[in-house]
């Protein structure tokens, strides 16, 4: 039998645990705010799937500035719930990159990594880029092709380096590539786009996730609310504008400068 003594720190050891396993107590008006808005209300909300939403919240963690445990937290929640696997996670990472720049993917990309380790998973297999030999013609062609499966209007020439980087790889390659399907890549490539605040990305690629199939107009409103969260409502009021010009477009079959 324990002694007084005893019973008291083992008392206090399971205080501890349990208040281990329990959520804390928000400590300022701001983290409240995390509990009684963001978790309670926008998360809440029936819109959209758990696998786009959490897709939209890690790629907007890592390019609006969330902390490292907070993309952290998405990624784990992810992969936890089963939502996306370690390699669609791998896929989501190189696809933030190109729209969000290589420097955010990576912050993605670490916090992948980070988390598997924690949740001590076998590395993912995913296919390496450009496995045959780099042939320019053909990069060419099957980027236009895809160029106009996914915009669903047909590319121009590729006049400049820039525009034969979007055909040989940003179409060419990461848009062909089977890892994650068209529709997860469509959400991050939303957030890229808005966060860019280019005027012909953030048209052409609104309309064209409604226009494609990829998503319906109310989920594409219900990302307004999602992605706003992250990056603030002045960028969201900008964007919930377009949307609703699009979803307006898309149902009278007009283009997205039409």
């Amino acid at each position: 039998m324990l002694d007084p003594e005893d019973r008291a720190a083992s008392g206090r050891v399971a205080e501890a645990e349990a208040a281990a396993r329990s959520p804390r107590e928000p400590a300022t008006l701001l983290e409240e705010s995390w509990r009684d808005f963001v978790w309670a209300e926008v998360w809440t909300r029936p819109g959209l799937p758990m696998r786009p939403r959490l897709i939209v919240a890690m790629a907007s963690a890592a390019t609006c500035g969330l902390e490292e445990n907070q993309i952290d937290d998405f990624v784990r929640g992810a992969l936890v719930g089963g939502h996306l696997s370690l390699a669609e996670l791998r896929e989501a990472a190189l696809h933030l990159a190109v729209y969000a720049g290589w420097g955010n993917g990576g912050r993605l990309d670490r916090a992948v990594t980070r988390v598997a380790l924690e949740l001590d998973l076998p590395p993912a297999h995913v296919p390496p880029i450009c496995p045959e030999p780099w042939d320019a013609q053909a990069r060419n062609d099957g980027g236009h092709a895809a160029f106009a499966k996914v915009m669903t209007f047909a590319p121009g020439p590729p006049g400049s380096p820039y525009l034969q980087a979007i055909n040989n790889f940003v179409f060419g390659e990461m848009w062909r590539r089977p890892g994650l399907d068209e529709a997860s890549r469509r959400w991050i490539t939303l957030v890229g786009v808005c966060e860019s605040a280019a005027e012909i990305p953030i048209r052409s690629h609104i309309h064209a996730a409604m226009a494609s199939g990829n998503c319906t107009g109310d989920e594409m409103l219900e990302f307004v609310v999602q992605y706003g969260t992250h990056a603030g409502w002045p960028k969201a009021s900008r964007i919930n504008a377009v949307v609703q010009e699009m979803i307006g477009k898309v149902a009278r079959g007009l283009a997205w400068n039409g």
